[in-house]
């Protein structure tokens, strides 16, 4: 099969696992190695194996090291935002913590939550903490109507940050774990993945959140 249309389908079987999760619970918290996956992720985690990750990706993951501790593998991935602009995991260094939400632009609990999302990027210092945004159902490449239709929900919900448009790298270091939306990851500067929640929240339980974390870190 040409590697187009193996991409193709890889994209269209993450956007069909998505469009059956959006989810209206709060406040669910899991790690991420925890997660309870349906069995439409199952199989895609299923043809990863088979087929390998795409080259130069690493997929987050726990993995022991050759004295047998269990050591966290760094996420990485290559992405372009809403503007066409290359952004890279390299952005987790500039900020002491990261929250990478996972929305699509079908999702009303997704899109509930942003406004607030957006009250709290500009809130925090941009060195102390961060979101990032991965648009689940718009591609890189999609037709330009469609990023706009997402630029413009971005606009209404006042969610001013990164947003990721979806693409191979972004589904091999993160989205293979995500079997609902909103799904939202916490990294540290180095990449680590601190907690994983699964279901919209609001603004004061983000920040308690977020606040426990920091003084972790």
């Amino acid at each position: 099969m040409p590697k187009t249309a193996k991409k193709t389908l890889l994209l269209l079987a993450i956007a069909a696992v998505l469009l059956g999760g959006c989810s209206q619970k709060s406040g669910n918290k899991n790690n991420l190695e925890n997660n309870v996956q349906n069995e439409n992720t199952e199989t895609s985690k299923e043809e990863q194996k088979e087929t390998g990750s795409a080259e130069g990706l690493t997929e987050t993951d726990e993995k022991t090291d050759a004295e047998g501790e269990t050591t966290s593998v760094k996420i990485a991935f290559s992405g372009q935002d809403l503007e066409g602009n290359t952004v890279s995991s390299e952005i987790l260094s500039s900020s002491k913590l990261t929250m990478i939400n996972v929305w699509a632009t079908y999702c009303n609990p997704c899109l509930r939550e942003m406004p607030e999302l957006g009250e709290l990027a500009a809130d925090y210092s941009p060195e102390e903490f961060q979101i990032i945004g991965v648009i689940s159902d718009v591609e890189e490449g999609s037709e330009e109507k469609m990023k706009d239709y997402a630029a413009d929900l971005v606009a209404k919900t006042g969610a001013d940050y990164t947003h990721l448009l979806l693409n191979e790298s972004l589904y091999f270091s993160l989205l293979t774990e995500v079997s609902a939306v909103p799904t939202t990851f916490f990294f540290d500067s180095e990449g680590n993945l601190l907690n994983t929640i699964v279901g919209s929240m609001d603004k004061a339980s983000w920040e308690e959140e977020i606040n426990a974390l920091l003084e972790n870190l």
